[in-house]
């Protein structure tokens, strides 16, 4: 079965300010679109590949647009509107930005000592990242939180993934040209914390 592109569970302009309607509209619609052709392109040719050698050929464009599929399907969901939005309330939930107390508030405290400390470290790595990638939350295999990256367009292959934030530029230029801090302070206003949460829990229950 082809891959398709999902939709966002919110309007293209429900995240501004934090995160602007053009660049909500030309993530989605150009670029994961483009991961999602990438992949569907590259499976096909896979499944009628005749040799060993044509299959290894193809392996980097099924991990990097496969990858790209699997975590921009992970990001839209990781977002939701702030209470500064017009659209706060029609999508249901808590809201971006907001931690409410419960099991991830609780991790969260457990392994940093506060939201603040891990938003602190989360983007102090994530903008150590060279080039292209994504910062991310996981739950190791110990069950605890940790913050790791990725480049390009790799998958959280060995934990799992509770928050994942873009770094590649078509996540942020438009609105923050080259200056990553002021992209990651401005987007923990729209972090769904109750979608993390879910993960934690029905990931937690699985350790």
């Amino acid at each position: 079965m082809a891959h398709k592109l999902p939709d966002l569970p919110y309007a293209y302009d429900g995240l501004e300010p934090y995160i602007s309607k053009e660049i909500m509209e030309l993530h989605h619609q150009k670029h994961h679109q483009a991961y999602v052709n990438g992949l569907n392109a590259a499976e096909s040719s896979y499944a009628s590949a005749s040799t060993p050698k044509e299959r290894i050929a193809l392996q980097a464009a099924i991990k990097f647009n496969g990858g790209g599929h699997i975590n921009h399907s992970l990001f839209w969901k990781n977002l939701a509107p702030h209470a500064s939005n017009a659209a706060y309330g029609s999508t249901g939930g808590w809201g971006g930005g907001v931690l409410k107390p419960g099991p991830l508030a609780d991790a969260i405290n457990r392994d940093f000592g506060s939201l603040e400390e891990l938003q602190k470290q989360f983007n102090a790595a994530t903008i150590g990242i060279q080039g292209s990638g994504w910062g991310w939350l996981v739950l190791d295999k110990s069950g605890r939180l940790v913050i790791t990256t990725t480049p390009n367009q790799d998958p959280v292959i060995d934990s799992v993934p509770i928050i994942g934030v873009d770094i590649w530029e078509h996540a942020f230029y438009l609105q923050y040209k080259n200056v990553k801090p002021d992209y990651l302070a401005a987007i923990w206003h729209v972090i769904n914390f109750e979608e993390a949460e879910k993960r934690l829990v029905h990931k937690s229950a699985n350790l």
